[in-house]
């Protein structure tokens, strides 16, 4: 049985691609840093449908030996790790003028350095087995960029780019390195848009709808799986067509 590690994976786009891999028959290590008693919740969803299936791991992506410790364990309870979701990250909708140094590093600490540190932890054993697949989340914003959100931007950016390049280098190891990158979805990060916003962004959308977790989460599980074989380096935006 192939074993995925999602990080940020209590809630939202995690939590749906959880789901929606333990639906395809993989184990499943949750990864969180502040939804502990959700992550549970959602392991113990799973494993009753399906025992030995899910567990919760304690993944501070910026903590470099934290994310090694957590490696090891999902290592020691399923075995050699198959696929990576680089899901955690962080969100600040503010002017640029308002920016500090540490807004701008805490962003890319999280959406940046945290893919680095957690993609080290894996490879080792992909490349010993010769075989694995990464998938990097992204965002609509880091290919075309967003007004007051020029950090997230830039980071999301750098996901993609991040993704083309090693995805170069791991390809002669037989490891696939993809990304999507989202549009608008009905997550945790839209709470702070009233009904009007929500509808005006559907608007904009040709899809006419705001997307759902679950959009996204059918996406990763395809990059992640065999049917994406001949798949590597790609950016697939699930976006409804909005910002095109």
């Amino acid at each position: 049985m192939k074993t995925v590690w999602i990080t940020g994976a209590g809630r939202g786009i995690g939590a749906a691609c959880a789901r929606r891999f333990a639906a395809e028959g993989w184990q499943v290590a949750l990864g969180w840093c502040t939804q502990k008693e959700k992550t549970e919740a959602l392991a113990a969803e799973l494993n009753a449908a399906a025992p030995h299936t899910a567990l919760a791991v304690h993944t501070d992506v910026t903590d470099a030996a934290g994310v090694r410790a957590a490696a090891a364990a999902i290592e020691r309870e399923f075995g050699g790790i198959g696929c990576l979701v680089n899901n955690a990250g962080i969100a600040k909708q503010q002017l640029f003028t308002d920016v500090t140094e540490a807004d701008w590093d805490g962003m890319f600490a999280v959406n940046c350095k945290g893919m680095y540190r957690i993609a080290q932890a894996v490879l080792p054993g992909m490349l010993h087995r010769k075989s694995g697949s990464i998938v990097n989340i992204s965002s609509i914003w880091g290919v075309v960029g967003a007004s007051c959100e020029v950090p997230y931007s830039a980071a999301k950016g750098a996901v993609i780019t991040f993704t083309q390049a090693l995805a170069k280098e791991l390809g002669p190891s037989g490891i696939r390195v993809n990304c999507v990158a989202p549009g608008v979805i009905e997550t945790d990060m839209m709470a702070a848009f009233s009904a009007e916003d929500k509808a005006l962004l559907a608007d904009e959308t040709p899809l006419c709808r705001i997307g759902r977790p679950e959009d996204v989460a059918a996406a990763v599980v395809f990059l992640a799986g065999d049917d994406a074989s001949f798949i590597t380096g790609q950016t697939l935006g699930v976006d409804g067509g909005f910002g095109r």
